[in-house]
């Protein structure tokens, strides 16, 4: 038997919860070797922001290093670039913003960090009769005991809930399902996403903790020794 202790083991963490702020524009991008400097247009998460300020780009926990009076510079090094889907990203395009969570502030989706496992792909985009989306993502296989049914998961920094999980005859993919509301859809870049689009990836922190832990102690998820 063992026991996490959330607050200890978010104790120093950058967080954030997935609900997306403000959607901003990106409107100048500097390539420097392999990273980049992208300014982003903003009129609400720049209001209390200073230089060294956290702030969610797309689910990416960036630095502010520069701030005028409508915009405000991040940078993306290398690594940042290698992993997520900040490199594809071009002058006039949109990203969803939120900054770091207050320590009295509201805690309305889930713990996020800001760090981004791995990119996503939309395959699937089913319109309901009710105006939310059944949005379908693949996957590497290797979050497969990370993502589950009901659980939470991180997309372009937006927190959802996972409406449900299967792996591909390949077996190198996992494919998992995104119920979207139709207000989510509205204030996030959702909306000006389609099938083949891609999108960075964080898994639960919880999930993630747990399956190490299991993984150190040579026990699987279903709970078997291996």
């Amino acid at each position: 038997m063992f026991f996490i202790c959330v607050p200890e083991m978010v104790k120093g963490l950058q967080m954030f919860t997935g609900i997306v702020e403000e959607v901003g524009e990106i409107s100048s991008i500097e390539v420097s070797g392999d990273g980049r400097r992208i300014e982003i247009l903003s009129k609400l998460v720049i209001e209390d922001a200073e230089i060294g300020s956290s702030i969610s780009i797309n689910g990416c926990c960036l630095t502010v290093t520069n701030l005028s009076e409508s915009t405000f510079a991040v940078e993306a090094v290398p690594e940042t670039i290698s992993r997520t889907c900040l490199g594809d990203m071009h002058i006039g395009d949109h990203v969803n913003m939120e900054r770091a969570l207050l320590a009295n502030g509201r805690f309305g989706g889930h713990i996020v960090q800001g760090h981004v496992d791995g990119i996503a792909k939309i395959v699937a985009v089913d319109s309901q009769s009710d105006g939310s989306w059944l949005v379908g993502f693949t996957c590497s296989n290797g979050f497969a005991g990370q993502i589950v049914e009901k659980g939470s998961v991180t997309l372009n920094g937006v927190s959802l809930t996972v409406a449900g999980v299967s792996n591909l005859l390949d077996k190198e993919e996992l494919h998992f399902d995104i119920a979207l509301i139709p207000h989510t859809i509205e204030v996030t870049t959702f909306k000006d996403m389609g099938v083949g689009g891609l999108v960075n990836l964080e898994v639960d922190v919880l999930a993630r903790y747990i399956e190490s832990l299991l993984s150190s102690r040579n026990i699987s998820i279903s709970g078997e020794k291996v």
